[in-house]
């Protein structure tokens, strides 16, 4: 087979592994864009020479490869990238979700390198059902006052706006299990006051979406994020 006949399978691995990167993109998660097309992209090339590369060696009636090695090996090798993403603070487990995903991508880069369109296709968008549909049945099954969830607050410095948090999130019910406050070196600069970013643990069965949104509306806020404690930023 000419090389210009199997692009299309390299191009379908840019494709929807770009898909799954836009939206880890848009997520802000630290693994985005270029992570995961190269991921996928890698994959579907590892398969193609796997299927392909040997064709003069196999011309010998005496030679036999198993393409399937390759397959293994790259399982093998994005398990150690996983393995990379994933650290433990406390009690807490963080970067599952971004591990998770790696691993769907590379999977779908080697179902278009096998000649698998269609399970590649299928894939991509379980795994966009997967990314915006799970999150809204989470928020109907009910909570554990002992699962930790993450709050990112950003706010300018000097207003008391981390007291006036605290505060809230005591008032909805939340206990704080850990605070990490990030302020900028420079301090104002180009006219702008400087901002604080504070990241919040807080456990307890309230709705972190209202909490967030509350906090949201106070004056010097300039954003807040609230999400899942093992995925949060990752």
């Amino acid at each position: 087979m000419n090389e210009l006949e199997i692009l299309w399978r390299l191009g379908l691995a840019l494709v929807l592994s770009s898909v799954i990167g836009i939206e880890r993109e848009v997520g802000q998660k630290s693994a985005g864009l270029r992570t995961y097309t190269l991921v996928g992209v890698g994959a579907a090339v590892f398969m193609l020479v796997s299927t392909y590369g040997f064709r003069d060696v196999l011309a010998n009636p005496h030679t036999v490869l198993d393409p399937s090695r390759v397959a293994a090996q790259i399982v093998s090798g994005i398990g150690f990238i996983g393995g990379g993403i994933i650290f433990v603070r406390r009690d807490t487990v963080r970067g599952l979700t971004t591990a998770a995903g790696v691993w769907v991508t590379a999977g779908v880069g080697m179902a278009c390198g096998g000649d698998l369109p269609l399970l590649a296709v299928s894939t991509t968008l379980i795994y966009l059902v997967v990314a915006f549909v799970y999150p809204f049945l989470l928020r109907m099954l009910p909570r554990s006052r002992f699962a930790p969830s993450d709050l990112r607050l950003v706010y300018i410095d000097g207003q008391g706006l981390l007291r006036e948090a605290l505060v809230q999130c005591a008032r909805r019910g939340f206990s704080i299990s850990d605070l990490e406050i990030k302020r900028e070196q420079d301090g104002a600069h180009n006219g702008h006051p400087r901002q604080v970013t504070v990241d919040l643990e807080i456990r307890g069965q309230g709705s972190v979406t209202d909490l967030a949104s509350e906090l949201n509306e106070l004056d010097g806020v300039v954003s807040v994020h609230a999400g899942d404690a093992n995925e949060f930023a990752y």
